[in-house]
Order: structure tokens, then C-alpha cells, then sequence
């Protein structure tokens, strides 16, 4: 992630209330996911890879602790973490382009899902 893109969501964070914050999540992973990609066919060894891993399984605990487990849709969200957090650690493990388009599509839905939420989110920033 570049200097300017870490201000940005830096920004972005500060401003956002908690739809936002997951949001900004889904968009932090999806941008790592690229990373990883990236890594993966410039074949420059696997140092970016794992690191781009790492920073998506941190988003992925992220968005797994803002659960709120009473809820029914939370036990269907942790489960597509978790999957999305195994197969990311298939790719950094066997450098698996494969493993990282089965995270992919998962991730965008939910943002997708998330985006249409934040429009209807009118509470103010979590951040005081």
C-alpha cells in the first residue's frame, strides 16, 4: 500500500462510523489481495506474498471480532472469514494464485453488501 493510499484510509478511518469502518476493511483486504497477486506473478519470492497475507488474515481477525455472535448472520459471516483466511494462507503456503481467486469473490460480495448498508448508516463517526 502506498504512502498516500495509508493517509487516505487513515482519513477515511477517523471520519467513519462503524458500517464505514467494515467497509474500509473489505476495501483494505481486497487491495492486499492485489498484493498478493502481484507477488505471486512477479515471482520475486515469497517475502511479499506473505506479507500481503498476513495483512489480509489482519483484516480478516478485524472484522471477525467486530461480530456480534448473537446474532445468526454473524455465525454465517464468521464462517466466510474463516474460509477466506484459509485459503489465503494456502496461497502464502504453496503459492497458490488459485487459492486467492476463491477469496476474492467472497470479499467484493460483501463489499457490495456493505456499501448499500453504509447508505442507509446514519449514525455519526465512531471516533470522537
Amino acid at each position: 500500500m502506498t504512502r498516500e493510499l495509508k493517509q487516505e484510509y487513515t482519513l477515511r478511518i477517523t471520519q467513519a462510523n462503524k458500517t464505514q469502518l467494515i467497509t474500509i476493511l473489505y476495501e483494505m483486504a481486497l487491495l492486499y489481495v492485489d498484493e498478493a497477486e502481484t507477488a505471486l506473478a512477479a515471482e520475486v519470492g515469497r517475502a511479499g506474498l506473505k506479507n500481503a497475507v498476513r495483512r489480509i488474515q489482519g483484516c480478516m481477525c478485524e472484522l471477525m471480532d467486530s461480530l456480534h455472535m448473537e446474532y445468526e448472520i454473524a455465525q454465517n459471516l464468521l464462517q466466510l472469514y474463516l474460509y477466506v483466511n484459509r485459503e489465503v494462507a494456502k496461497a502464502a503456503l504453496h503459492g497458490d494464485a488459485e487459492s486467492l481467486k476463491h477469496a476474492r469473490p467472497i470479499l467484493e460480495k460483501l463489499l457490495k453488501a456493505y456499501k448499500q448498508i453504509e447508505t442507509q448508516d446514519t449514525t455519526g463517526p465512531v471516533m470522537g
